[in-house]
């Protein structure tokens, strides 16, 4: 099942409107590493991760794992683990995915620049939670706790992202 991601800030899902946090600089066509835009496009939901000590598994209709406190998503582009998840340490720039603050509670993992990945890109695409004040994210995609989890028990198995 498809979503619809507007440049506006909203995701729509059949007949619901959702609140939603996007990339600083909007959506892009050509994104790359670290223009604070999120891509527009088809954008697959390949897999759920969930602080499995924060929050109880998700519905959805992917596959779902737990994070790890040395689990990471390399995001520096002269790595060959470039826009990968990753183990900690780790040499390459990097984000760290087990966070002090909810934002990671629940992610969905996006499916940009990752078949085949290509430098400068893009990476770390994700569908998470929002700030309280819905703040811009660095490119992701973000919505309340409650309403990820609406659209994940939905079966929503990729986002349209419209520039």
């Amino acid at each position: 099942m498809q979503a619809i991601v507007r440049p506006t800030g909203h995701l729509i899902l059949r007949d619901r409107t959702f609140r939603a946090a996007i990339g600083a600089h909007g959506v892009l066509v050509n994104k790359e590493e670290g223009d604070e835009a999120t891509p527009a496009g088809i954008l697959p939901l390949r897999r759920v991760l969930y602080r499995a000590d924060r929050v109880p598994p998700p519905q959805c209709a992917v596959p779902i794992e737990p994070i790890a406190r040395d689990d990471g998503w390399c995001d520096d582009p002269s790595s060959r683990d470039y826009n990968k998840m990753i183990r900690l340490p780790h040499d390459a720039r990097h984000e760290e995915l087990w966070r002090t603050d909810p934002l990671y509670d629940l992610v969905g993992v996006l499916g940009w620049n990752d078949s085949p990945v290509q430098k400068k890109r893009g990476s770390a695409i994700f569908l998470h939670i929002a700030r309280p004040d819905y703040a811009p994210t660095q490119g992701c995609i973000a919505l309340s706790l409650p309403d990820l989890r609406a659209v994940l028990a939905a079966g929503v198995t990729e986002l349209l992202v419209l520039a």
